[in-house]
Parts: C-alpha cells; structure tokens; sequence
C-alpha cells in the first residue's frame, strides 16, 4: 500500500465488488480483507480479517437491488468496523435507495429517504459520499458531512466524443430542470422541459415539450432509469416534435420491470450510463454504454482521506 495512504481501508459488500476492485485499483491499494454471507436463516454476517483500528475507513455499497440485503449488509459493516475501533468511516454510497420518498406527498405517508440516513449514521458513520442524489435536499437529511458527486459532466464528455452538432438539452420532467440546466451551460446548449404528469406511480404521460427540439440532437438527461418509462415516452414526444436523434444520459440503471424491453425502442439511438449500479448482461443491449464513475470516486476518497476540498473537482 502507498505511504500516503497507509491508513486507508477499503472495504466492500455484495452489491456491486467490481465498482469496488476499480476503485481500488485506480487509488493502487488492495480491496480490505472482509467476508459478508448468510447465516442458514437469511440473516446477515459480516467478519473484518484485518486491524481497522485507527484507520480511515471506507464502504463501498450502493443500496440497490436487492435494497434491503445491500442496505443491511452495510448497515452491519459499518457496526462492525466502529466495534473495531476504526477512526472514521466513510459509507460510500454510489446509488441511494429509498431517495424517491423524501418527502410527503399525501397524509400517513413515510419519509424514507430521511429514515435511511438516521439508520447509516446510527451505525456509525461519520461522512457520506454518494452520486447524483434523487433530490439535492437530503444531504440535509444527515447529521453528519455528505459530499455529493454529479456524474452529468463526466457522461457528458463521454458523449461529446461522438462529434455531435446543434444539441439540445432536454429536461425530462420539470424536477430535472435543474440537473438539465447546468449540464446545458456546460455543454454551451439551449435547454428544453418535457412537460409531464404522474397519474399513478411509474407511470407518465407528456403533455407538452417545452424550448427549441425541431431538427436537433436531443440530448434527455436523468439520474435514474427504473421501469423506463418517463424516457421512452419522452424520446418518442421528442422524435414526433421533430428532433434528428435523441441520446440518453442517466447514471443509476435501475432497469426493473419491463425497462429494458421499452428501452430497445427505436426511438433511442444511444443510452449513457454508470456503473453505480452494476448492469447484468441479460440487460446490456448494445445501445448501452456503460461509464466508470471508479475515478470520480477514487478522486473523491483520496481528497476526503488528505482532508482536502472535493468540491474542487467540479470547478
């Protein structure tokens, strides 16, 4: 292990290893020596082979599918180093499950969103670091310091090597305005607001598409893709409004239910995602390309490690 980094840890669940392994090889340090299974009941174990004490520790874990397993198997790593004594640690959540209810919208509803962060620094984390949260405003959920990475520019540059010209931006809901917004400004192109309604949960019906798309290369940008819908009703609106060609950038790939079967529409001509989420390869159609945020996030863990700025990444 590099000198510099001599009292780093880090450690990983089952819910996505391989992000894990990159992570670690793109900061030269050997993935921590833990085991996470199954007692014959389904509940969890965890067992840290190594001395944590007084070491800057960090768990990787997005709480994807399955949500509840990954979420737990994290939970009780993170018990499991402060019972070892490590001097701080770092849940390093790449995808945050539960964010979609962050707020509520009618009477007797949960805030889980809010409930989950109680739970991780119950546990006994000290700092959060995770991507492309569903809504800016949890950070304020937590207690404890949150750096929260955009992914946008970093599938952005990905996309601008394809040469595109006379891009549009496109907002596929007006809660994205403001994730589209700035990636507009980076990408020096005029923004455009699909306008839609939620009838029912994971269902979407546009109404209206809002700014300039006749004749342009839209570009749809969104943090998740779960049943695909919102997308490929959005890519459609806009290939009938008139646009040349519709790319997709999104960087969690939930891809439940029939997601992949809609996103095979002919509509979409490219799909841009990360790997927060780890893609089998039943879904991986060729239309997608998957980006490594292991850079982004090592860049990250090094600067938090040195007690540096992490913002500075993004100016």
């Amino acid at each position: 292990m590099l000198s510099r980094h001599k009292n780093m840890r880090i450690f990983s669940g089952n819910a996505n290893q391989k992000l894990a392994e990159e992570i670690c090889n793109y900061l030269g340090v050997p993935l921590g020596d833990s085991a996470v299974g199954r007692f014959s009941d389904g509940e969890i174990w965890v067992r840290i082979n190594e001395n944590v004490r007084g070491t800057d520790a960090f768990v990787i874990q997005p709480t994807c599918w399955p949500v509840n397993e990954n979420l737990m198997e994290l939970l009780i790593m993170i018990d499991a180093l402060r019972r070892a004594s490590a001097r701080r640690i770092t849940a390093v959540i790449p995808y945050y499950g539960y964010a979609r209810q962050d707020r509520k919208t009618r009477g007797r509803e949960p805030i889980t969103a809010k409930l989950v962060a109680n739970l991780i620094t119950s546990a006994g984390a000290r700092r959060v670091l995770t991507v492309d949260l569903h809504a800016g405003q949890i950070q304020g959920f937590f207690d404890i310091p949150v750096d929260h990475l955009p992914a946008g520019p970093m599938l952005a540059q990905h996309l601008m090597r394809r040469g595109l010209e006379d891009i549009v931006v496109v907002a596929p809901d007006v809660g994205g305005v403001v994730r589209a917004r700035e990636l507009a400004k980076r990408m020096g192109a005029p923004l455009a607001v699909i306008d839609k309604r939620r009838p029912e949960p994971n269902e979407a019906e546009v109404m209206n598409i809002i700014g300039p798309i006749k004749g342009k290369t839209a570009v749809m940008v969104d943090d998740i893709i779960d049943t695909a819908g919102t997308i490929t009703k959005g890519a459609q609106a806009l290939c009938d409004w008139g646009a040349r060609e519709v790319y997709v950038l999104c960087t969690h790939p939930v891809f439940s239910g029939t997601a992949v079967e809609r996103l095979s529409t002919p509509a979409i001509k490219e799909i841009l995602v990360t790997n927060t989420i780890p893609v089998p390869p039943e879904k991986m159609l060729d239309k997608i390309t998957v980006v490594s945020v292991a850079p982004l996030l090592g860049e990250a863990i090094i600067r938090i490690h040195e007690d540096l700025s992490v913002s500075k990444l993004f100016d």
